[in-house]
């Protein structure tokens, strides 16, 4: 997974220590020629490319990331998809609870 997001390495290598599985659905991770949609992806919590944060940058699977698109997380979490996954602002990582928590 190539980083084209400008993510400074020192922070790249924590948030891929933290992320170890989707911050959403909590599934491993596999190889992109494995499966696409359980490959990890960048994710930005609040849709802006800009904000590089360890709040706001996390790894998740490229079937929640192309899911959730340019939705507000709190709009995002509401869909079927969410549903059908059992993906509850209670059972996300500890990263997005925070970005509930603050509104997002």
């Amino acid at each position: 997974m190539a980083n084209n997001w400008k993510i400074p390495a020192p922070l790249e290598q924590e948030i891929r220590e933290r992320d170890t599985t989707c911050v959403y659905c909590d599934c491993e991770f596999t190889p992109t020629k494995v499966s696409k949609k359980t490959a990890a992806s960048w994710e930005h919590i609040i849709n802006d490319a800009k904000i590089i944060t360890r709040e706001n940058i996390a790894l998740c699977c490229c079937g929640c990331n192309a899911s959730k698109g340019q939705k507000q997380l709190s709009t995002w979490l509401q869909t079927k998809y969410c549903a059908e996954r059992n993906i509850t602002p209670e059972n996300v990582a500890t990263v997005i609870k925070e970005a509930i928590k603050n509104g997002q």
